[in-house]
């Protein structure tokens, strides 16, 4: 495959003072990368419009997004934007109340749209008129047991720390199903006696490839599971393919191929002041160790070699959410 796409964000350019997370990024992005010539065209650099964030430096990014019929669905923190591909002109728009930090979006079987909104916990059905159909909790609790319905959560800079943290949707037999990095798993929304138990660590992208389920974990493994028994098959560690002497970064953005190649995303690490999210870090990180920039690999998980390496930084962006197919 040699074009595609990577959604993410720029960085703002800091000199002394540090931001947090929430207000890190200044601009999202979407690039065109021909793997083969190592050329990169910015399709999208998008702002988000000041009624639709909490202030004049809340972050601005792409999150994790999906490609359905031509149109490419994505989501800053607030908003849900459909873009068509042949021209990325926007055609749609979503931003309700209820979006804080959305993580991933995702069109489903039934024609409505579905959103992580991860800074409230919950899943959030709507049509892509805009119209809200309902919210669920990925939660053992009614959706607004700790939130309330009347207020504008898009004027909340951050409601962490978040105590499920809800990062990506897939659908199993027309069932909607999230990965919940605090509790290291995917439940099915419809009936969460359905689990996944990933376990090794918080797990991000859950995407489903060829009757194959494929899980990022935020310290650099793919665990490998079988849809049926919802059991995992393999777990691989990528930071033993690439050598113990690089800290690959914040794992989080894959792109099956086939049964053997995949590209996976990797964003350089920050410093968070919630470092409870980083704790896997300090389990690999020794002196001497090279922080990788921002990136995107090729891996084959058969032979478990690294096929290709491309920086990011160079062009741009700072953090990925998505890589997907340009074709």
């Amino acid at each position: 495959m040699a074009c595609l796409y990577i959604l993410g964000g720029r960085q703002r350019k800091l000199l002394l003072r540090r931001e947090d997370e929430w207000n890190l990024y200044e601009a999202a992005l979407i690039l065109r990368l021909d793997t083969d010539s190592g050329s990169v065209e910015t399709c999208v650099e998008y702002v988000t419009p000041p009624q639709a964030r909490a202030s004049a430096n809340s972050a601005v990014l792409f999150k994790s997004a999906s490609l359905r019929s031509g149109e490419l669905y994505v989501c800053t923190s607030t908003e849900v934007i459909v873009f068509r591909l042949s021209d990325f002109e926007q055609v749609g728009y979503v931003s309700l109340p209820c979006f804080n930090d959305l993580h991933h979006v995702a069109p489903l079987s039934d024609g409505t749209l579905a959103a992580a909104s991860t800074g409230l916990d919950m899943v959030v059905n709507f049509s892509r008129a805009g119209a809200f159909l309902s919210a669920c909790s990925v939660l053992s609790e009614n959706a607004w047991s700790r939130f309330s319905p009347d207020i504008d959560y898009r004027r909340v800079e951050s409601t962490k720390p978040h105590r499920s943290h809800p990062n990506f949707l897939f659908e199993l037999n027309r069932q909607v199903w999230v990965t919940r990095f605090r509790q290291r798993d995917a439940i099915c929304l419809a009936d969460p006696a359905k689990r996944i138990e990933i376990a090794v660590e918080g797990p991000h992208d859950g995407v489903l490839h060829a009757n194959q389920l494929y899980f990022t974990t935020v310290d650099g493994r793919i665990v490998l599971v079988e849809p049926a028994r919802l059991g995992i098959e393999q777990v691989i560690n990528l930071q033993e393919i690439d050598g113990q002497n690089a800290l690959l970064g914040w794992c989080r953005g894959l792109l099956p191929i086939d049964r053997r190649s995949v590209w996976v995303g990797f964003t350089r690490i920050r410093k968070t002041q919630f470092t409870e999210n980083i704790l896997w870090v300090k389990n690999i990180f020794r002196p001497g160790m090279i922080e990788k920039p921002t990136h995107i690999s090729l891996y084959d998980i058969v032979e478990k070699r690294c096929l290709q390496e491309i920086d990011l930084e160079a062009h741009g962006m700072n953090i990925i959410f998505s890589i997907l197919p340009a074709s």
